[in-house]
């Protein structure tokens, strides 16, 4: 077995079984302003929204988890045909593993289960400089992947005892890859920056999964691999504040410990179109199979519906119009970092009364 494939098996082993979620996403800092008089019925509610093309029934995915070894290719298909059935999209791992053994393709091909969804592949950013853009392409294109995640995770591969270290031509390779394919840039627990984002946009970046702080931390799960413990475990930009920060730029999945629909939507408020979770789908799997994670994302866009309704919401779009009230550290976040929070507070036109 490649060591690429045994540190897939060993990844999937520390999720499940360790504690791996660290820091604060600051979701905790931002309270929706509750509309006691929402004038809508619950059932005119409609959660559908669009992102890259795509239809969707509830703004979620399934984001990145596996690929690459047998155990991995199970998985993909059972949350991938439940993401299909829900409507919502899907994230393969990282596909390094199939550019280097195309004998392990089939553990990525999810189209068989779900023929009309979105699917987004993977590649470590590091690793485009082993692999041209037209490599990538074949490689999306053989497994029927819609765009390909870049996930910029320089955190991670600093603690990894195998990690590449060489992110010196990043943005260069990314933006021959967006010239090719559709790029969606993701980070992996550590967040995005605004500074960052503006680069990335320029580089010709579609989208942009921030993986914030405040959910799995993948230097903390290498870190446990290790057997050694890191400082750094709780670096990095919270979501919510990620989120803050990148918005207005290009559209933001939000990624990083949401682990409710009310999570889901305070981010969705924030500014995000979509929102990803891989954890809690992992261990749903894990606990339960296909049923649990169907039980428990429905659960979720359970909650993000009561959310709209109780800000008087029709659609995710509105939602992103609501009013909200944000303290604590979120606060002290945007103030030190020049985001006005002022418009958060007051953004949607009363009724008008009629009669």
């Amino acid at each position: 077995m490649t060591a690429t494939k045994t540190r897939k098996l060993e990844h999937l082993d520390v999720c499940v079984k360790k504690s791996v979620e660290t820091g604060d996403t600051l979701l905790g800092d931002v309270r929706l302003v509750h509309n006691c008089l929402p004038e809508i019925s619950m059932a005119e509610i409609d959660t559908g929204t669009k992102f890259l093309g795509k239809n969707f029934s509830a703004p979620f995915m399934i984001t990145a988890i596996t690929g690459g070894v047998a155990k991995a290719g199970k998985i993909n298909k059972d949350l991938a045909s439940v993401a299909q059935k829900l409507g919502i999209g899907f994230g393969l791992g990282s596909q390094r593993a199939m550019l280097e053994d195309d004998g392990v393709k089939g553990t990525y091909c999810v189209r068989d289960v779900a023929p009309s969804i979105l699917v987004l592949g993977n590649i470590g950013a590091a690793q485009l400089e082993n692999y041209n853009a037209l490599e990538i392409k074949s490689a999306l294109k053989a497994v029927g992947a819609d765009g390909i995640c870049v996930h910029l995770n320089p955190a991670q591969e600093a603690v990894q005892a195998e990690g590449d270290l060489d992110f010196s031509h990043v943005l260069r390779n990314i933006n021959r890859l967006a010239g090719v394919v559709p790029v969606v840039a993701k980070e992996v627990g550590n967040g995005v920056c605004r500074e960052a984002a503006i680069d990335l946009k320029n580089a010709g970046v579609k989208a942009l999964d921030v993986g914030g702080l405040g959910g799995t931390s993948w230097v903390r799960v290498d870190s446990l691999r290790a057997k050694m413990e890191s400082p750094f475990c709780d670096w990095g930009i919270p979501t919510a504040a990620s989120v803050m920060e990148c918005h207005d730029l290009m559209p933001v999945i939000a990624t990083g410990g949401i682990r409710t629909g009310l999570d889901a939507a305070k981010a969705v408020a924030l500014g995000a179109e979509l929102c990803g979770v891989a954890l809690p789908a992992l261990r749903w799997y894990a606990k339960g199979g296909k049923k649990a994670v169907e039980l428990g994302y429905t659960k979720m866009i359970r909650e993000f519906r009561t959310a709209m309704f109780l800000t008087g919401s029709r659609t995710p779009a509105q939602l992103r119009d609501a009013n909200m009230v944000i303290g604590g550290q979120l606060a002290n976040w945007a103030d030190a970092r020049g985001i006005s929070i002022r418009h958060y507070a007051y953004r949607r036109i009363p009724h008008t009364v009629i009669g």
